[in-house]
């Protein structure tokens, strides 16, 4: 595995394919054509990439059913639970925690922390963050059996009833990037309509859809303005599919491209000026074929070919805040840091935010013992039973250092990383074969994952 530098205008696709030999999690980067395996025999057929909003971490359900999170620039690999495949997965906006359903219980898991916590509620799916990070929309039955969405208080309170639904089970709830509007199938996959509700008053549109009323795997623009799906449609001998695109209100159908397969998987690109999808199906089950159409050309490109891929998903556009660099001869680092962050020191740096603050450690050989020992601090700075993470920056030994729940607040949600040296470093008279940075949990992988040594 690599790491994968970031493209913040095109942005990556994750999909799933066994075009290695196994199932696994890869990257294609339109820009240039680029391809990268990140996973090695952890995937499954089943697998769908879900990134993180901010574009470097990306959650997926692999061998085992198991949840796996990926770092794509440190490499690290987290496994955090078994659910059930198809299990759809949501990232809060600020890229910390994951929301899913699992047990009849809606399961919010803080991936700093690893920590999680449980709000029951029986037969819940689809389950996904508003933009505020402070609410969550899903789908449960009613009293007489039809899917209803819902909204609840992250904390599990203050839960309400959005619509009044009466055509039985909903599917494929997903709510819009601006939080204004779901979407939803029903009845079921033989039959499957494309509707959308207005979370705020309550107001169903549904959309006209293929030849067949067979639209699967709806999937919102950027903008929150549109839709597109995919459209089953027969011609002798064949199905096929119809890529479609219309307004979340359903009044203005548009097909951009066509696929050989029953149906696709379709994703936006980060900008909204293209649509990903897969063909190659010649009468399989399985796509062997990415493609993408743009709005502003005729032809649909075919960009990647060979293996199944089975699913897929274009990274979010992140917004990036502006950077400077931190650099010191002292410790002999330099790393970046957000540029709106003052110097308090010359070891420390403070904003709105978040801060960071920069030492070095003499100490043993053992990495291990060097980290357990700032852990493990009798202030408890990182509370009473903090999490370390090993893993390799710019190829030395290193380890995060993640505070649990119960962190003091006057510590700011502090976390560590722990670097060694390429060669001791002196220091007045002293010589030190370690670096720590300290910094809060929102910025230190960001930081951490950039640093190197001068």
């Amino acid at each position: 595995m690599q790491a994968v530098p970031q493209d913040f205008v095109q942005g990556w696709i994750a999909y799933t394919s066994d075009r290695g030999g196994k199932f696994d999690i890869w990257l294609y980067r339109p820009q240039n054509g680029r391809n990268i395996q990140l996973t090695q025999g952890l995937g499954s057929e089943f697998s769908v990439p879900y990134w993180s909003p901010d574009s470097r971490r990306i959650a997926f359900i692999g061998i085992g059913n198991v949840l796996h999170l990926l770092d794509t620039v440190t490499n690290a690999v987290a496994r955090i639970d078994q659910i059930e495949p198809y299990t759809l997965l949501d990232w809060s906006p600020d890229s910390r925690y994951l929301a899913y359903v699992k047990n009849s219980r809606i399961i919010i898991y803080d991936t700093f922390s690893h920590r999680s916590y449980a709000i029951p509620e029986p037969g819940a799916s689809d389950v996904q963050w508003f933009p505020s990070g402070a609410e969550l929309l899903f789908g449960a039955p009613d009293s007489t059996g039809n899917t209803q969405l819902f909204r609840i208080r992250a904390d599990g309170t203050d839960r309400r009833q959005i619509t009044q639904n009466t055509d039985g089970p909903l599917h494929d709830v997903r709510i819009s990037p601006d939080g204004t509007f779901a979407l939803y199938t029903f009845p079921g996959a033989s039959i499957s309509i494309i509707s959308t509700v207005d979370l705020a008053t309550g107001a169903v549109f549904t959309l006209e859809g293929g030849p067949l009323a067979k639209n699967y795997f709806p999937a919102w623009s950027p903008d929150s303005r549109s839709i597109a799906y995919s459209a089953t449609a027969y011609r002798e001998p064949n199905y096929y599919s119809l890529i479609q695109v219309d307004s979340r209100t359903g009044q203005s159908p548009r097909t951009l491209a066509l696929s050989d397969c029953f149906a696709t998987p379709v994703d936006w690109s980060p900008d909204g000026s293209k649509i990903a999808y897969l063909s190659g199906c010649a009468g399989l089950e399985s796509a062997s074929q990415l493609w993408i159409a743009s709005f502003s050309e005729q032809m649909p490109v075919n960009v990647l070919s060979g293996g199944r891929i089975t699913a897929f998903q274009w990274s979010p556009i992140v917004r990036r805040v502006p950077e400077s660099i931190f650099t010191s001869f002292v410790y002999r680092v330099s790393f970046p840091y957000p540029a709106n962050w003052r110097r308090v020191s010359e070891e420390r740096y403070e904003g709105e935010d978040g801060f960071f603050q920069v030492s070095a450690i003499s100490a043993g050989d053992r990495i291990a013992d060097v980290c357990r020992s700032e852990a493990s601090h009798p202030l408890k700075p990182y509370g009473s039973s903090p999490r370390i993470v090993m893993t390799r920056i710019q190829s030395r030994e290193a380890c995060f250092i993640f505070p649990s729940a119960d962190q003091p607040a006057e510590m700011n949600k502090q976390a560590a990383l722990i670097v060694k040296y390429p060669r001791p470093v002196q220091i007045g008279e002293m010589f030190y074969n370690y670096f720590i940075l300290w910094a809060d949990v929102y910025h230190i992988r960001q930081m951490g994952g950039q640093l190197s040594f001068i």
